[in-house]
């Protein structure tokens, strides 16, 4: 397939500003195109992860990519999809941001400097901040009608909700971003703009300003915005938004969200978010639907999603961490998995020096943790077969914690029942 259909295939294909025109020109040699974001937070989310996974798709065909961080256009706030304006951040927030977001890049797009379609960053406050006032107005402004800006989704909704409204800085938010889809053209041959539905009205003014400017054709293509099949917003978790920083959601909680997608969502976010091809899509398909409760397909996406941000070495530790609160065995397991398990379940605290001396008596580590309510419950949790340390079945009623239970000189594991944990942490 060529990218386009590939794209089409996958649903990520919504909207083109001029289709056959775009699919002539990507036959003939690779192409330059840019996605933009703006560094709101020092940190990407899963909400970001479609147009950075779309560059690189078009650089898998060979196009090279860049990304635009909006240290200018983040100044302002972009309206689109949005019912009130966004709190401002200071130039530092907006570079600190910026420097924290361009290592999570890395994860996703090639910077390899041997190859020739390699990834690129730049950041729009280096072209725009040199710009006076009035020669932005005459330069571009100039060239963009108030009637087109105006019967502009973003802009439009905001200005018939006459409570809120739209500032001007709002408005002139979409000059911006056609500026800089200019300036990219003009300095680094970028002929494509992608970006989701909500910026198609942004991405016209670009397409439209360059073609006045310099009388070149540039072109714009939108994925579709990604909700849940129950309407609910993409990207969001019971803690609030999926980061892509590890230090914001552990790694164990980004894999855990994706083995969590719904049924109904699990084959569409299998071809929206990873490379895998269609055969292999399809089989997992076929096997969902003979078996879902094997959940092979959510343990696929789990993994190629939590492998493309994180690393194999991290995502094997958020396999174990899961395994281990399902029941299995410790052997193997690393410190960060282990510390990712502690940070999911209670944990109480024990003194170093009782571990040492006479050891700890389970029925009261059991008291302790709060996983039993009473010693008398301990002994019958014990009895019937229910405690387990460091998920080993303890069936002694007098058995007692010694320091060969101690994971990394401060952990020892606590289950009653099948789903009860607790962490003891040494002090």
């Amino acid at each position: 397939m060529t990218i386009l259909e590939d794209l089409k295939w996958r649903g990520l294909y919504a909207d083109c500003t001029a289709p056959d025109v775009l699919e002539e020109r990507l036959e003939k040699k690779p192409i330059v195109l840019y996605a933009g974001f703006d560094p709101t937070a020092d940190s990407l989310h899963v909400g970001n992860l479609v147009p950075l996974i779309g560059l690189r798709r078009f650089q898998n065909y060979g196009h090279r990519p860049i990304v635009l961080a909006g240290g200018a256009t983040g100044s302002i706030g972009d309206p689109s999809g949005r019912a009130s304006e966004r709190q401002l951040l200071t130039p530092e927030e907006l570079q600190h941001n910026v420097g924290k977001v361009r290592r999570q890049l890395t994860s996703i797009l090639d910077f390899s400097e041997d190859i020739s379609n390699t990834a690129k960053i730049v950041d729009n406050a280096s072209w725009t901040a040199p710009i006076s006032f009035l020669d932005f107005l005459r330069d571009v402004g100039k060239h963009i009608t108030v009637n087109s800006m105006v019967s502009k989704e973003s802009v439009r909704a905001r200005m018939e909700d006459r409570d809120v409204g739209i500032s001007f800085t709002e408005f002139s938010y979409m000059l911006l971003q056609g500026h800089d889809f200019y300036h990219l053209n003009k300095e680094e041959k970028c002929e494509l703009q992608i970006g989701g539905t909500d910026q198609w009205g942004n991405i016209t003014v670009g397409t439209e300003l360059t073609r006045k400017k310099s009388g070149n054709t540039v072109y714009g293509l939108t994925f579709p915005l990604i909700t849940n099949s129950d309407g609910s917003k993409f990207g969001k978790s019971v803690g609030g938004a999926v980061w892509l920083d590890a230090a914001k959601t552990s790694v164990y909680r980004f894999y855990q969200y994706w083995i969590n997608i719904s049924d109904k969502d699990i084959i569409k976010y299998l071809k929206y978010f990873t490379f895998l091809d269609r055969i292999a899509i399809d089989e997992l398909e076929n096997k969902h639907q003979e078996n879902p409760g094997a959940r092979e397909a959510h343990h696929a996406l789990a993994l190629e999603m939590t492998s493309l941000v994180h690393g194999q070495a991290a995502t094997e530790d958020a396999i174990k961490a899961s395994r281990i609160l399902f029941g299995g065995g410790l052997e193997g397991i690393t410190e960060n998995a282990f510390k990712d398990v502690a940070a999911e379940i209670p944990n109480a605290s024990i003194q170093r020096s009782d571990i040492n001396g006479e050891g700890v008596p389970v029925i009261e580590a059991l008291v302790a943790s709060g996983l039993s309510p009473s010693k008398g419950q301990a002994r019958k949790d014990i009895q019937g077969g229910g405690v387990n340390v460091n998920n080993i079945r303890i069936q002694d009623q007098q058995a007692k914690l010694t320091p060969q239970d101690i994971h990394f000189d401060q952990y020892i594991l606590l289950r009653r029942g099948k789903k009860n944990y607790a962490t003891l942490i040494l002090e």
